[in-house]
């Protein structure tokens, strides 16, 4: 029973935290990414995905499906990651990273953000992403599902889901 309840404590805690670091888990539906996938942002096999709260992997597995090159997700809880890696067993090209987000830096060959946040933190994905865009140096592809970007226009929206594109910041070069 001791050991019972150490667990359980243990499972309560892991969810406190990721539900104040994060956004609580809340699973995508594969239907829903493939209309996305389908309508908005058409992949190929040069892309490279970013989910950003991967939980259990299902926009990774179903990037994977569609022939994209690499599909990458950052999720803080062990337990979903764990989840997440045991469901995409013989994916190749998905990668689950147990990590924080918000500190994770994004492959150079990024192309596709995937992000499915809450209205608490949509800000923080924006600015994240531009942090990213402009580190690699390149232009990114945004799917949001559920929320809209505060700054950047639309580019179209299918459903819950809108594509963006999130340039670069152009950054001053030292002066000599």
């Amino acid at each position: 029973m001791e050991i019972l309840s150490y667990i359980l404590i243990m499972l309560i805690l892991m969810v406190g935290f990721t539900v104040f670091f994060g956004a609580p888990y809340v699973p995508s539906k594969r239907r829903h990414v493939e209309d996305a996938f389908k309508n908005l942002y058409k992949i190929d096999r040069k892309d490279v995905l970013v989910d950003l709260g991967a939980g259990d992997g299902t926009v990774l597995r179903v990037a994977h499906r569609y022939g994209v090159k690499r599909a990458i997700g950052y999720e803080l809880s062990p337990i979903i990651a764990t989840v997440g890696w045991f469901l995409s067993r013989g994916c190749n090209r998905v990668e689950i990273k147990c990590t924080n987000m918000w500190y994770a830096k994004f492959p150079k060959d990024t192309t596709l953000v995937y992000i499915f946040g809450d209205a608490r933190d949509i800000k923080k994905y924006e600015s994240k992403i531009q942090s990213e865009a402009t580190r690699i140096g390149q232009s990114l592809s945004v799917v949001s599902y559920g929320f809209k970007l505060p700054t950047h226009e639309e580019v179209k929206s299918y459903g819950a889901h809108h594509l963006y594109v999130i340039n670069p910041l152009h950054q001053k070069k030292p002066q000599v």
